[in-house]
């Protein structure tokens, strides 16, 4: 087997995958910021971190895998005004801000058992990490890279840049971040405006707020990263994994003040995976074609005119590159749709295929060169850069012959009981252990009972705030699906297949 080749964003080569510990891997994966629903743009980094994941492990490597959930603000200061979304988003749902988090982690862990990702070996909280961020700003400014300023806490860029490569990640120069960075909120309190917050003074309104030896306030955005990293895969790990969209100014940052605070280049291996566009334009609110996972599953959403399971968008993402831009569409999306159900009844055709024990060697010479050899690329491509298109496209190409064995116009003892074998074992490997493509046929009530149960307090929720035109869609879309959602005494709903 080849050697595994990742892509390293901070010396962009590929280069041979080495853990600092042969047989482990420390891999941090930037999480959610749970002040809404989850959308598209989850889909994508977390299905391809699953799939690294999966196949880490399938190398033999104990993976020690974390994910943090962000519950702590999410300051923002770099290319918006300074908000905290979570604060904001609970006062607009007349929410307590932990009860505004523990729904959207709810649903965001519902939405990636739907995708059949599994889950971190870790997952830490921002707010359960208040300690260790402090503690890590604390040696910062004892390191002399960190000033305070009316409560707030700066990271000196410019005085970490003269004597480390600050920018080497992103690519970005520092003398052309001071002449362009915005002026924002709070800027003037700066030494310099391309420095970032390691802590944030809170006003008297600010809900989310903790002491610190500078006065109550938050934690910056960068810090949380940094400090849990730290203290679950320490000082230096291998592997740190984000969109694209992270390179700057957060994983720039992370690796600035983790350098300070540690003494040492924090990751081995930078890994990023590109963007999502929808029917070729940029995701975001200001082009109203942001999709949340919800809408996808179900389908309620302009730009969609059927749901799509879970399983196809997770398909449709193993389809491209993961350093390739994934542009989604109704089209794209069909055709997935199409392909997922080709590839499965061709893996479901090849589990109830037999070969005899009397059958020797392969009666088709041509035919078992070229299946042992698509197969045998399975590995060579994954090790590659994981890549997972190239292995789909070679199960593609063993699919009519599979179809062709179930029809009889290809015998099954065309391939050597060796080869065969292969065959099965690997298609199996492949499709459900490592990529974790599981049926879409499956009747899982289990499943339909949650779907059904989100349902009924999305709709509970909308009936509360007398958003009736939301609370009659959801039971005149079930009804057209044949689903009878009724309303009974005490405010409680049940439902029945018609």
């Amino acid at each position: 087997m080849s050697q595994l080749k990742v892509y390293n964003s901070i010396t962009r080569q590929k280069e041979v995958f080495k853990s600092i510990t042969p047989g482990h891997v420390g891999m941090y994966v930037c999480g959610p910021t749970v002040s809404g629903e989850s959308h598209l743009g989850h889909a994508r980094p977390y299905i391809t971190f699953d799939v690294i994941y999966r196949y880490l492990t399938f190398l033999g490597n104990k993976v020690r895998y974390v994910r943090n959930i962000t519950d702590a603000g999410h300051f923002e200061e770099e290319g918006r005004e300074a908000e905290d979304k979570i604060s904001k988003k609970a006062v607009l749902e007349k929410l307590e801000p932990m009860e505004l988090v523990q729904k959207y982690t709810n649903l965001f862990h519902w939405a990636m058992a739907q995708f059949n990702t599994i889950p971190p070996s870790i997952e830490p909280t921002a707010t359960g990490h208040i300690v260790e961020q402090i503690e890590m700003i604390k040696k910062i400014i004892e390191a002399g890279y960190a000033y305070e300023v009316n409560g707030s806490v700066y990271f000196d860029v410019k005085k970490y840049a003269a004597s480390h490569k600050y920018g080497k990640l992103s690519g970005r120069i520092i003398e052309d971040l001071l002449e362009t960075t915005r002026e924002l909120e709070g800027q003037e309190e700066k030494r310099d405006t391309a420095d970032f917050a390691l802590w944030k003074n809170a006003a008297p309104e600010h809900i989310m707020r903790w002491q610190s030896p500078w006065g109550a306030g938050f934690p910056g955005w960068h810090i949380e990263c940094s400090a849990m990293a730290t203290k679950y895969l320490g000082a230096q790990f291998d592997i740190h994994g984000g969109g694209m969209d992270l390179l700057f100014p957060h994983h720039e940052s992370e690796i600035a003040q983790s350098t300070i605070c540690n003494h040492t280049a924090p990751v081995r291996y930078w890994i990023h995976n590109n963007m999502i566009t929808i029917n070729g334009r940029k995701m975001g609110k200001s082009y109203n074609n942001v999709i949340k996972l919800t809408e996808l599953f179900s389908g309620d959403h302009p730009l969609l005119e059927k749901a799509f399971h879970p399983m196809t968008i997770r398909f449709f993402i193993l389809q491209t590159h993961y350093r390739s831009t994934l542009d989604f569409s109704n089209e794209a999306l069909l055709a997935s749709e199409k392909g997922l159900k080709r590839l499965w009844d061709a893996y479901e055709n090849l589990g109830k295929l037999k070969q005899e024990d009397s059958l020797q060697e392969a009666s088709d010479a041509g035919l078992e060169s070229k299946v042992k050899k698509l197969v045998e690329e399975f590995d060579e491509f994954m090790n590659d850069d994981f890549s997972t298109a190239k292995v789909l496209a070679n199960m593609f190409e063993i699919v009519p012959v599979i179809n062709s064995m179930k029809d009889k116009t290809i015998p099954v003892s065309a391939l050597s009981k060796q080869t065969f074998g292969l065959l099965q074992r690997n298609f199996k490997i492949w499709v459900e252990d490592i990529f974790g493509l599981k049926s879409v046929n499956e009747a899982d009530n289990s499943k339909l009972q949650g779907v059904m149960q989100l349902l009924i307090d999305i709709r509970k929720e909308a009936k509360g705030k007398k958003d009736f035109v939301t609370s009659d869609k959801i039971r005149n879309q079930l009804a057209q699906l044949g689903i009878i959602l009724k309303d009974e005494k005490g405010g409680d709903m049940s439902w029945n297949i018609d």
